[in-house]
C-alpha cells in the first residue's frame, strides 16, 4: 500500500491561486485522487455460503485518480473526456452485503493500477431566454453564462447517475458517504457496466423552478458486466425524472421523482425455482427478455446555511436478478449533513446517515432456497432487512485546497438480510484531493 500513499502524497500540494471565473471557459483541466482504507473486525455468523461475508476479521482498500479534461467545441457545446485509474481489493471478493460499504470499490478492481477511460461525451446546451447567470469551472463543467430555462442533451460515454439522482448530501463516495445505500437508491438498477459507467444519452429541460429528464442507456451483456450491450432498441436502461426546487422559511430545498425501466435478458425467481423442483435455483437456465421496473422519491432540504438533510426512498419490481447495480429491492435512506463552521471548522464536515434495504419475496424465497445472486448468498436465509448507520468527520487541510482526510464507522445489522449472521462493523479511513 505504500505506493498508494505516495502516489495520493504526490499530487501538486498547492493548487494554483483563484482567480475570477471567465466568462467563457475554452479548456479546463480538473483532478481527484482519492485513497480508501477499510477493516472490519470478526462477527459471528451461524453458517457462511459462496458468497457471504466472511466472519473473519479483514482489510480493504480503494485508490482512484481521475482527470477531468473540458473543451469547448462552440459557444454551447461541450466535450469531456475523463481518464480513470483504479486499484482496490475488496473484503470477501466484494460479496455478502446489499448495501456494499466502499462505493469507489467497482466489480473490476484488482490489485494492479488500471487504467481505462470512465468518461467521453458531449453537452449541447440552448438557452431559452435572455437572462444569463454565472457558471464557475469545475469538473466536467466549463465556466461561462446559461440561462436558467435551457434544453441540455448529454450523448456518449458516462454514468448514469451523473445526470440522474443528484443530492447535494449523499451522491459522491469520495467526499460523502462511502456507503452504496448512500450513493444513489439502493433499488434502482440504473444501467451501468462493472466499474459504473454506460454509453446512451439524456435530455433535460430547466424552466424557473422546474427541471424534466429522460435518458436511455446501454445495459451490460451480462450480469454486472464489463461490455456492454449495443442493441439500444431491444435493450436499455430508461429512465425518467421530475425535479422541483423549493424553499422552505428561507431555504433551499429540491424534491425528484424518478422512475426507471430496464430491458435486458435476466433471470428471473420464481422462474429459477420452478425449474429447480425442489432443489437450488439458479437463475443463468432461465435468463429470457425481461423488464424491471421501478420508481424513487429523493428530497434534499437546507437546514441552515452549514446543515442539510435527505430522504430517499426506492423500490423496483423484484421478480428479476440485480443486474447492474446492487443487490436491493426496496430502499429507505435519510441523513444529515453539518460543515464545521459551526465550531470553528470551516472547512470540517460532519456526516450520519441510515438506510433500510429490502428484497421482494420472490428474491427472498430464492436464497432462502439456496440460490445465489451476484452479490448475496448464503446458502439460507433466515430473511430481515439489513439496516446500515453510516458516519464520518471529514477534516478539511487548510494548506491543501478542496483536499481532506476522513474517518468513518459503519454499523450493518443482518448482513445480506440474514438475521442469521452479524452484526458487522466497517471503519474507514478516508484520503481524499482535488484541484
Amino acid at each position: 500500500m505504500r505506493h498508494l500513499l505516495l502516489a495520493f502524497l504526490a499530487v501538486p500540494a498547492l493548487a494554483a491561486a483563484q482567480t475570477a471565473v471567465p466568462e467563457s471557459e475554452t479548456f479546463n483541466a480538473k483532478f481527484q485522487a482519492t485513497y480508501i482504507w477499510q477493516t472490519k473486525p470478526a462477527f459471528k455468523a451461524a453458517y457462511s455460503g459462496v458468497n457471504s461475508l466472511s466472519p473473519r476479521a479483514e482489510k480493504s482498500y480503494s485508490f482512484t485518480s481521475t482527470a477531468y479534461l473540458g473543451l469547448r467545441l462552440a459557444t454551447n457545446t461541450e466535450l469531456y473526456f475523463n481518464p480513470e485509474v483504479v486499484q482496490g481489493v475488496p473484503m470477501s471478493g466484494l460479496t455478502g452485503l446489499g448495501g456494499l460499504s466502499n462505493a469507489e470499490l467497482q466489480k473490476t478492481a484488482g490489485a494492479n493500477l488500471l487504467l481505462y477511460r470512465a468518461r467521453l461525451f458531449v453537452r449541447q446546451t440552448w438557452n431559452v431566454g435572455d437572462d444569463r447567470v454565472a457558471v464557475a469551472s469545475d469538473a466536467n463543467q466549463l465556466a461561462g453564462l446559461r440561462s436558467n430555462n435551457r434544453l441540455v442533451l448529454t450523448a456518449g460515454n458516462l454514468a448514469v447517475s451523473d445526470i440522474f439522482d443528484a443530492n447535494a448530501y449523499a451522491h459522491d463516495p469520495r467526499t460523502q458517504f462511502m456507503n452504496w445505500s448512500f450513493l444513489t437508491h439502493g433499488a434502482y438498477d440504473f444501467a451501468a457496466d462493472s466499474r459504473g459507467y454506460s454509453i446512451g444519452a439524456a435530455l433535460e429541460y430547466y424552466t424557473g423552478d422546474w427541471a424534466f429528464r429522460a435518458g436511455r442507456f446501454m445495459m451490460p451483456r451480462e450480469s454486472n458486466g464489463l461490455a456492454l450491450d449495443r442493441g439500444l432498441g431491444k435493450r436499455y436502461g430508461d429512465q425518467l425524472e421530475l425535479e422541483k426546487s423549493y424553499a422552505i422559511a428561507g431555504q433551499p430545498g429540491k424534491a425528484r421523482l424518478l422512475v426507471f425501466r430496464n430491458q435486458a435478458v435476466m433471470g428471473g425467481f420464481d422462474d429459477a425455482i420452478v425449474a429447480a423442483a425442489g432443489g437450488v435455483p439458479v437463475v443463468a437456465p432461465v435468463r429470457k427478455l425481461r423488464s424491471k421496473k421501478g420508481w424513487g422519491v429523493n428530497l434534499e432540504q437546507s437546514l441552515t446555511d452549514n446543515a442539510g438533510a435527505f430522504v430517499r426512498l426506492a423500490k423496483n419490481d423484484g421478480a428479476s436478478e440485480a443486474y447492474a447495480f446492487a443487490e436491493i429491492d426496496q430502499s429507505l435512506s435519510f441523513g444529515v449533513q453539518v460543515k464545521g463552521a459551526s465550531w470553528g471548522r470551516a472547512q470540517d464536515t460532519l456526516g450520519i446517515a441510515y438506510a433500510q434495504n429490502g428484497l421482494s419475496s420472490s428474491h427472498q424465497a430464492f436464497l432462502a432456497a439456496g440460490g445465489n445472486g451476484f452479490f448475496v448468498g448464503d446458502g439460507r436465509l433466515n430473511y430481515r432487512p439489513e439496516s446500515i448507520v453510516e458516519g464520518y468527520y471529514s477534516i478539511g487541510l487548510g494548506f491543501l485546497q478542496r483536499s481532506a482526510v476522513s474517518l468513518g464507522a459503519q454499523f450493518i445489522r443482518n448482513p445480506a438480510y440474514n438475521a442469521d449472521r452479524g452484526p458487522v462493523k466497517v471503519f474507514s479511513l478516508r484520503l481524499h484531493t482535488e484541484f
